[in-house]
């Protein structure tokens, strides 16, 4: 995992926040970086939350499983929960 793909993932998160998380363009690219880094925990901690935003209950708690997560607070709680942890420096 290189370090470019978390600020790919970050910057790409930052742009559905600020679309109140609506499902659409800027969802499916949040998606999309996920699928792509399937089997790493940061990405299937994003794809979990892509997934409550979905409103899809059940995929959603199977990404936290694999991202070693749960839910925590409202959308918006969790992903700057979610910002603040994978903006540390590696």
């Amino acid at each position: 995992m290189s370090n470019s793909d978390l600020v790919r993932l970050v910057e790409a998160f930052d742009r559905l926040a600020a679309a109140s998380f609506e499902m659409g363009a800027d969802w499916q690219a949040v998606h999309n970086i996920c699928q792509a880094h399937e089997g790493e925990k940061p990405f299937d901690w994003g794809h979990a939350l892509c997934h409550r935003i979905e409103g899809d209950d059940w995929n959603a708690d199977y990404w936290y499983r694999r991202a070693g997560k749960s839910r925590s607070g409202s959308v918006g709680e969790e992903w700057e929960a979610m910002k603040a942890e994978l903006s540390k420096p590696i």
